[in-house]
């Protein structure tokens, strides 16, 4: 059973192709993996990973000269709704190839030597920016990085670095210069590929996990970098610019929230139309009764209306056109929409949902998640607003 509509002006048979293949992998391949592991807290499986390496779900943006599939942020998108319909955490792991930050501004010679590796499914990454200080306030980061000899050596804490452990290498955004004008504080920062051995922390750098009430599937981490040791060649892009190589990223990554809090929005719908129909109260399915129907209905309607907005916003970004103000609204829109629909969801099954016996309980944790991480509600109302009346 699904509630997905298949028929959209966007969608031409290719990308019905991709849909149908990513919904049937995360149905067969992840439900059941999420359904097992999501209430014990564990991590994603490797052999799931290998899985999703062999259907090309790390490099579905990359360019196919470095072996990915070349396609654009409108099947990146499609891909992680089914996905995240599933489970977010699987969902999000393919950003760890497809829309790690800091990619653009490589040298050819670095993309020349990762990307395949990194399409591949080989060589995933963690991206540490936020700071105990510094989350939305990008320009507060106090971790220092400073030169010695060839090196640079990284000291200061970061915060909410999901996947830290398990990844192959650490993008950390740190500052290596100064300035004494409050308004130049972006000034100053820099990229950083910090590789490590998988399944461990950098040497130099020492963490523990963030007790978190979702998101589960891996772990997200608290670090302190102490004169933790990177080459020169570690550098990504210009120094000091990191702040624009951030910003330059952000429409992708905020269509890709959208597509996770739509995947999980429909994910609450589908359970609880099911449910809705098994469940007997006085004599008859519960969703017989209109007060379900219409809940049911209000449901379905906000996911779409929500889906075909991140639709445009992806045929937007793959035109190269600049939407970063409808970008941020998809993002605003679409995160508090499943926050409504899975709480909804939570409802019709009543006392059911507030158990783990039912994914309806996970669907909604991870909601909630949508409307903090890539940036707060508050802050896409904010970018809106300047693009409406100016800063």
């Amino acid at each position: 059973m699904t509630t997905h509509p298949e028929s959209s002006g966007y969608m031409t048979e290719d990308r019905r192709m991709i849909q149908q293949s990513a919904r049937d992998f995360a149905m067969r391949e992840v439900l059941p993996v999420a359904n097992r592991l999501d209430p014990e807290q564990g991590d994603i499986p490797m052999a799931l990973r290998d899985k999703m390496a062999e259907m090309g779900y790390f490099g579905i943006t990359i360019d196919e000269t470095y072996g990915g599939l070349g396609l654009g942020c409108f099947e990146y998108c499609l891909v992680a709704e089914e996905l995240a319909r599933a489970w977010m955490s699987v969902a999000s792991i393919i950003a760890r190839g497809n829309g790690m930050i800091g990619f653009d501004a490589m040298s050819e010679a670095q993309r020349a030597e990762i990307m395949p590796r990194v399409a591949s499914g080989q060589y995933l990454g963690a991206f540490s920016m936020s700071e105990p200080n510094a989350g939305s306030d990008v320009a507060n980061i106090t971790c220092r990085a400073r030169r010695d000899g060839d090196d640079w050596l990284i000291t200061g804490n970061k915060y909410w670095c999901t996947f830290a452990d398990g990844a192959d290498y650490i993008i950390v955004i740190a500052r290596t210069g100064t300035t004494t004008d409050p308004k130049a504080r972006h000034k100053g920062l820099s990229i950083f590929i910090v590789d490590k051995p998988r399944g461990e922390l950098p040497p130099g750098c020492q963490g523990s996990p963030i007790p978190k009430i979702g998101y589960f599937g891996w772990k997200t981490w608290e670090l302190a970098f102490d004169d933790c040791r990177v080459p020169a060649s570690a550098m990504v892009g210009e120094e000091g610019r990191a702040f624009y190589a951030v910003t330059h990223g952000l429409e992708k990554a905020r269509a890709h929230t959208a597509a996770r809090a739509i995947g999980l929005a429909r994910a609450a719908l589908e359970d609880a139309t099911a449910y809705a129909q098994e469940r007997i109260q006085f004599g008859r399915p519960i969703a017989d009764f209109q007060s379900i129907r219409f809940k049911l209905a209000t449901m379905a309607t906000e996911i779409e209306a929500a889906r075909q907005l991140m639709y445009f916003v992806c045929t937007e970004i793959d035109s190269g056109r600049r939407c970063d103000k409808e970008a941020a609204m998809v993002k605003y829109f679409a995160s508090e929409m499943a926050e409504r629909v899975t709480s909804q969801g939570l409802q019709i099954l009543g006392g059911a949902g507030y158990t783990k016996l039912h994914a309806m309980e996970r669907h909604w944790r991870d909601a909630r998640l949508t409307k903090i991480f890539e940036g707060t509600s508050e802050i896409q109302q904010r970018i809106i607003s300047d693009h409406l009346l100016g800063r």
